[in-house]
């Protein structure tokens, strides 16, 4: 059944175009009524990034969780994976994300946790969406049983020991200089604490957010500013995370920056030689580089290839037993810490390891030769520019032409009106070639 407001990651558009106050307003007493459940006082725990627009979709979300009677904890700016691992701890019936990740700021989004602190199944989304769109009027609390609303103060502390404590008790970062990015997003008081604390030298960029700023120019998807300020002060490295925080990438001294595939090679190579990796493999989408499958398939660890999207790499991972997961763009799921993406846990694990390695994040985190890769978008109005006869000629030719000796893969966003096509092979000339020729398809296919 198709899904009218949830897409791949919670419900994503532009804010008070898509996301108006009715329609989080309507979420919150969705949710809260399908989280409701035995007679004890029900609460739900709601954190967001730094957009302007978390003020209104914040204060819409409090009305309709109070008015069907759960009590509602404000954690204010906070990393996703902070609100996932606070749903558990505080012992919510549901976690509320206020964001779009690394979406411009006029975009906003609400991404739902369940009392496990996992983002919820297809079948419990489906369940809000009938229940949005349905009249609970007579489903509300009585006056005497509304919601109250407070906010949590100490929150951030919680999340900066929890972080520490995924890294072994005598490990420090005492003489390290790294160049933090937090995208002036969510993690831009927690992330630079937290480094602080464990003795680095941190110098910290995108840790001033205005509402408007959010992901400009910095952070995990604009990586240039991190790599010039690396390069100028001759840092150890540099750390990017997104404006929610569940990704991150990592440039080296030298400024090049290491994608998530390559983090993943580290940390699951290193894991495995600890005894960490709870099976031999790990979890990767559809996107990741061959090089990383070969490198893996090389040092006695398969590679589980799912549909792009966290939750389906962490659906892959809970039902076969992966500790080790991830996605290209950073999005790396680490199950002993976190039940989703954390972009600064997953950063500390580098850490311990260029640590431990005593070598330069150059060599560290340079596992294996990643095959040429091209990555575009296309942006459309309306329509499916895939179902276009031209396109699908332009496909079939590229296929043809590849021959088994690569992959391709054209596929729509889940988040956003937007076609990605990825080629891959050898031959970069070739790959280039082919992947520009349906672009050209899609372009024509767009107007």
């Amino acid at each position: 059944m198709a899904r009218k407001y949830f897409g791949t990651d919670g419900i994503r558009g532009r804010a008070n175009g898509v996301i108006t106050p009715d329609l989080a307003l309507r979420v919150g007493q969705a949710a809260g009524l399908t989280f409701r459940r035995g007679e004890h006082r029900h609460r739900v725990v709601i954190g967001k990034d730094t957009r302007l627009s978390g003020y209104m979709i914040e204060n819409a979300l409090v009305a309709g969780f109070t008015s069907v009677g759960m009590d509602v904890l404000l954690l204010g700016p906070m990393p996703t994976p902070a609100v996932a691992m606070l749903t558990r701890s505080m012992r919510a019936d549901l976690g509320v994300m206020i964001s779009a990740s690394h979406n411009p700021y006029d975009d906003n989004g609400i991404k739902l946790f369940g009392p496990d602190g996992y983002k919820l199944s297809d079948a419990i989304e489906l369940d809000i969406e009938k229940l949005i769109d349905a009249d609970v009027s007579k489903q509300l609390a009585k006056s005497a049983d509304l919601g109250r609303a407070k906010r949590i103060d100490g929150v951030h502390d919680r999340y900066i020991e929890f972080a520490k404590r995924t890294l072994p008790r005598a490990l420090d970062l005492d003489g390290m200089r790294i160049v933090l990015d937090c995208a002036h997003g969510a993690a831009y008081r927690v992330a630079p604490e937290a480094l602080w604390e464990l003795g680095a030298d941190v110098i910290s960029i995108g840790v001033e957010p205005d509402g408007f700023n959010i992901n400009k120019d910095v952070g995990s998807t604009a990586p240039d500013a991190l790599v010039r300020k690396v390069r100028e002060l001759r840092a150890d490295l540099g750390i990017a995370l997104d404006g929610d925080a569940d990704r991150v990438v990592i440039v080296d001294e030298t400024g090049h920056v290491v994608d998530g595939d390559q983090l993943i090679a580290v940390i699951a190579e290193s894991w495995k030689e600890d005894g960490r990796l709870a099976k031999p493999g790990v979890v990767a989408t559809i996107m990741s580089n061959l090089g990383l499958e070969r490198f893996l398939n090389g040092i006695g660890i398969s590679l589980a290839r799912v549909p792009v999207g966290d939750r389906y790499v962490v659906e892959h991972m809970r039902e076969h037993g992966y500790n080790v997961g991830g996605e290209q763009s950073g999005h790396i799921i680490l199950s002993d810490y976190a039940t989703t993406g954390d972009g600064f846990i997953a950063a500390l694990q580098v850490l311990a390891v260029v640590r431990g390695a005593g070598l330069p994040v150059s060599q560290v985190c340079r596992r294996f030769e990643p095959l040429p890769q091209v990555l575009k978008n296309v942006r459309y109005g309306s329509g499916k520019p895939l179902e276009n006869a031209k396109v699908k000629s332009a496909i079939k030719s590229a296929e043809k032409r590849l021959n088994g000796h690569g992959r391709l893969i054209i596929r729509p966003s889940g988040t956003e009106p937007v076609i990605r096509v990825m080629g891959e092979g050898d031959d970069q000339a070739l790959v280039e070639e082919i992947v520009d020729g349906i672009i050209d398809a899609l372009n024509h296919a767009s107007v």
